[in-house]
């Protein structure tokens, strides 16, 4: 095979390579993932719920149920906002904020599942709009009988669904999450060590 056959051959290999990997997708639709995360979840909490004041157990749920379905560094870099860029942060530091951030999101998801008293949902009827990034909405029913809508915003990462961002009654956790940085970073002088290490995320808000 001479120079320009093989250059020609490797151009078509690479071409079909690239477009087997722009068609493979999760094999879950969005709504099925959302489903069996929340099935998964809710199950552990019933079958824990007389232990869900105790530290150790909430986590470990937290852990086995929530963790694993979220894109903590996309989070992260959503949340970071212009900060999360060599102009303002160093790949250490990006790092750090991830690290942090996650925990924070642990502690705030069992403060949330702690309080579990036999809520259910329903998701309502979705569409494939063929959106990048598309959104999954549910309402939860709370103790008092109302309804809370929550769209869970989804990314494909290597054939499988990650949770991107979470909407709550109209709330955009990253983007909410993202003004409190930003004004932590100001009160912290642009001290983006210090800004890191204080940063607290209030998901109170929603």
């Amino acid at each position: 095979m001479n120079a320009t056959k093989k250059i020609v051959w490797a151009s078509a290999t690479a071409a079909l390579l690239a477009s087997s990997m722009s068609f493979a997708a999760p094999k879950e639709t969005p709504p099925d993932f959302v489903k069996r995360i929340s099935d998964q979840l809710i199950n552990q909490l019933k079958q824990n719920k007389s232990q869900l004041q105790n530290t150790a157990v909430i986590n470990k749920i937290v852990a086995q149920n929530i963790e694993p379905h979220v894109d903590a560094q996309g989070f992260s870099r959503l949340v970071m906002g212009q900060y999360y860029s060599n102009q303002y942060s160093t790949a250490a530091q990006r790092a750090q904020f991830t690290k942090n951030f996650r925990e924070s999101a642990i502690n705030t998801y069992a403060k949330g599942l702690a309080k579990y008293s036999n809520e259910g949902y329903s998701i309502r009827p979705y569409k494939d709009t063929g959106a990048q990034y598309p959104v999954v909405m549910m309402d939860f029913k709370i103790a008092n009988g109302n309804k809370v809508p929550v769209g869970f915003q989804l990314i494909d990462k290597n054939n499988q669904w990650k949770i991107r961002n979470i909407n709550v009654s109209g709330i955009d956790l990253a983007l909410t999450f993202r003004d409190q940085f930003k004004n932590t970073v100001q009160q912290s002088g642009g001290n983006m060590d210090k800004a890191i290490a204080s940063f607290k995320p209030d998901a109170d808000v929603a």
